[in-house]
């Protein structure tokens, strides 16, 4: 059976339009949208109809018939009106597969620009989603004609939809990465949105201690507000979590964010040199063209002498992945250690030659073991270097792989870090001031 020779069986069994015919044709003809396929294809038998019907060929007359009531055909109307044939009388009014939606189409793209005018968006998607029963009729219907080119109804309308979007905002189609997703069902006319989040990255320094790096819970209320947190279900009323991302929320008017840094220091370490690398994901935003070097101004002003953002950027998801994974890069610390025992130039000398380019074993602290997994840990240290300034203290600075603990290689930490400065002296020694003086690692 050819293409016509199909085209006309599927027209005298079932009412289609010019995009549900074209559709089933979908991969003949390059080019073409269906649409302009369908009414093609039925113009192609109307002519073939009418050559028929001139020639006193009867089958001419019935194709004109056909496409007059199942094609919706005003031309093989026009044909028989001619011919001084009966145009046939119908109860069909709509297209059995799309029930004429895609003659609702521009309706539809008014929904969706009134959807979308409260958000900024560069990029977009368009997601379609039919009734079970439309892909069902349309699945047999296929079968029953063994239908080999075509593409799915779904598949069409997303295709038109957001060529038409394309069109309507100036807006780009994204597959991969779209700021806004546009979910649209064609026969209820339900449009909704899918917000992906914005992600704005830079670095931080935190220049005072005692600010945690995320939000601290209440530990008595768990964040609902109690008499013990002042209602605010804050253990600490600041972070470096809030400070950086409560003018990005405000300025996207978004609904959230989400902090993610690449590791953190302790609440009691300052965070200094460069800045530690961070992302704040603000969560369903309304404004994306923000303005970052004003927003940097105003974060810091708003954080003076506490926390400092440097670097602010636009980037994507991926960056976030990575923040994660370079947890482990290499850090330097500066330190102030105190011991029990006065201590000598000598006495500290040798611990630089004994721990540059060591491999400390680290079982998790102790004040880490509520929220960590109890393992052991291998840690290497690349440089160590440590100046005498009184009788009982010492300035330790410290090059090494992240996620060594630094407090501990001091302490020794009851013996779960080894080897340690107190172990190595025989001298019980703690950090009494703690600064992160680099992060090493590629802004993404």
């Amino acid at each position: 059976m050819d293409v016509l020779e199909k085209t006309l069986a599927m027209l005298e069994k079932y009412p289609l339009c010019d995009n549900c015919l074209g559709r089933q044709f979908a991969l003949l003809g390059y080019g073409l949208e269906n649409s302009r396929r369908g009414e093609s294809l039925k113009l192609t038998l109307t002519l073939q109809a009418s050559a028929q019907a001139s020639e006193k060929n009867i089958q001419g007359v019935k194709t004109l018939k056909v496409l007059a009531a199942n094609g919706f055909s005003q031309t093989a109307q026009a044909m028989l009106r001619h011919l001084k044939k009966r145009i046939p009388k119908t109860d069909v009014e709509s297209c059995f597969l799309c029930e004429d939606r895609f003659q609702q189409i521009d309706s539809l793209i008014q929904k969706v620009l009134e959807k979308t005018q409260a958000y900024e968006f560069s990029t977009f998607l368009v997601g379609v989603e039919v009734p079970v029963a439309v892909a069902e009729r349309e699945d047999e219907f296929k079968a029953s004609f063994n239908v080999g080119y075509g593409e799915s109804i779904k598949h069409e309308f997303g295709r038109v939809l957001g060529k038409k979007v394309e069109a309507e905002t100036g807006k780009t189609a994204d597959y991969r990465k779209p700021d806004l997703m546009i979910i649209v069902n064609p026969f209820t006319e339900h449009v909704k949105l899918q917000v992906n989040p914005l992600f704005v990255a830079g670095r931080y320094r935190k220049l005072v201690r005692d600010i945690p790096q995320s939000k601290w819970f209440c530990s008595n209320c768990r964040g609902r507000g109690c008499s013990q947190c002042g209602g605010t279900g804050l253990l600490y009323p600041e972070s470096v979590e809030e400070l950086a991302s409560k003018p990005l929320l405000e300025a996207a008017q978004g609904e959230k964010t989400s902090f993610h840094a690449s590791g953190r220091e302790d609440i009691d370490a300052r965070m200094l040199g460069s800045g530690r690398p961070f992302v704040v994901e603000v969560s369903k935003p309304k404004k994306r063209f923000l303005d970052l070097k004003a927003l940097q101004e105003t974060i810091n002003a708003g954080a003076k002498d506490k926390v400092e953002v440097s670097r602010l950027r636009f980037t994507q998801r991926d960056v976030v992945r990575k923040l994660k994974k370079a947890e482990n890069a290499q850090k330097e610390y500066r330190a102030l250690v105190q011991f029990e025992h006065e201590v000598s130039d000598a006495d500290l000398q040798p611990l630089e030659q004994t721990l540059t380019g060591t491999t400390i074993q680290q079982q998790t602290p102790i004040r880490v073991m509520h929220r960590r997994a109890d393992l052991t840990r291998e840690r290497y240290i690349y440089k160590l270097k440590v100046k005498k300034i009184s009788p009982k203290e010492a300035l330790l600075e410290v090059r090494c792989q992240g996620g060594l603990y630094v407090k501990e290689l001091v302490s020794g930490d009851e013996g779960r870090t080894v080897p340690s400065v107190a172990e190595l002296l025989k001298n019980p020694a703690k950090i009494i001031k703690l600064d992160v003086l680099k992060v090493i690692m590629e802004d993404q």
